[in-house]
């Protein structure tokens, strides 16, 4: 389980009218604590009007900068996002977690490799870009950006400076959906999009995985149109910002209770639950200090795992089908369906 750590706000950086990017001063006691694949994501963990609140944010610095920064894009009527985007300053101290997550990227000499981000998603894209022509300078990427208009473009000059300083090792592709800028493609990334570069753009370049970072219609249209060109489902990795329900999973959840056994940090509490509930918010009212963050789906902070009885996941974008067949779960999404259950948060 991720621990937190109290740090102070190093720098706020202004990157659009609604976006900040967040540096945090890392104690050198603390710099081990925070060491981190590309792609992955901490926790922010702040008490906001009387109510504490927990946020996930992809890191958007290379490991190899020994910078913790993350970018935050305001949300309407997102607590954590408008307030981060409008009061957090420079010398605030805030809580933030160890780095984790499963959306990763390790650069292997002689690859290519092709990202899809829209708007925010660039966040832990930009990461891997940077950690690939840093440390492999055989390695190639090929980026294709989203974005509504040319003045919402997060980090837009770290990109083209990144083109100039790597010519022959990084493409970047952008497209625009409300205004026609140029050079530029109109519309938004979709299975058309992703063939138009993939079949014929890059018809002669043979990539070796796609990473896929963006709204959830974007990332099936764009995981579709990858595997009608041969990609391998193992090699198209994605992150969503919200996922779906599944309906049929859905569906299993009865009414009935449950007696619950949750293992964090090598004590047991057990207690009665509704089956409607999920297995965190109720892990949570009954004082257990389980770790989450998103409480959407999308991460894998409350990952732990059923060791009796059966539980069924309602949104489940990360889990493989080998991983659940395994028994683990996200506990913001899971639902008991048996009597009895157990769950283990210390060994995943």
């Amino acid at each position: 389980m991720a621990a937190f750590y109290k740090v102070n706000i190093q720098e706020v950086i202004q990157e659009t009218a609604n976006a900040v990017s967040v540096l945090f001063d890392i104690p050198e006691n603390l710099k081990s604590n925070f060491s981190f694949t590309a792609g992955q994501y901490i926790t922010l963990k702040k008490e906001i009007n009387g109510e504490e609140i927990r946020r996930a944010y992809s890191i958007c610095s290379s490991p190899k900068s020994g910078d913790i920064k993350v970018a935050i894009k305001a949300v309407e009527n997102g607590t954590f996002s408008v307030f981060a985007t409008s009061e957090l300053k420079k010398g605030d101290e805030i809580e933030i977690s160890e780095p984790e997550g499963l959306f990763t990227l390790q650069p292997e000499a002689h690859k290519n490799y092709i990202g899809f981000a829209a708007g925010s998603g660039i966040t832990p894209v930009l990461s891997m870009i940077k950690t690939v022509l840093e440390t492999e300078s055989s390695a190639n990427f090929t980026l294709v950006y989203g974005n509504k208009t040319d003045d919402s473009v997060i980090f837009k000059t770290e990109l083209e400076k990144l083109v100039i300083d790597y010519p022959n090792n990084f493409k970047l592709h952008t497209i625009f959906s409300r205004e026609n800028v140029k050079n530029a493609l109109r519309g938004r990334i979709d299975g058309n999009v992703c063939n138009y570069f993939v079949k014929n753009m890059y018809k002669e370049t043979s990539f070796d995985a796609a990473f896929l970072c963006g709204p959830e219609e974007m990332i099936q249209e764009v995981t579709s149109a990858l595997k009608l060109n041969n990609f391998s489902k193992e090699n198209i990795h994605f992150e969503l910002f919200t996922a779906s329900v599944d309906e049929e999973k859905a569906s299993q959840v009865k009414e009935g209770s449950t007696e619950v056994t949750v293992l964090l940090d090598d004590e047991e509490t057990t207690f009665t639950m509704a089956q409607t509930d999920d297995i965190l918010a109720a892990s949570l009212r009954n004082d257990i200090d389980a770790p989450y963050s998103c409480q959407g789906g999308v991460c894998s902070s409350c990952l732990c795992k059923v060791t009796e009885g059966n539980a069924v996941m309602v949104k489940n974008s990360i889990l493989t089908d080998g991983e659940v067949a395994d028994g683990f779960i996200l506990a913001c999404q899971a639902h008991p369906t048996t009597p009895k259950i157990s769950i283990d948060f210390d060994d995943v």
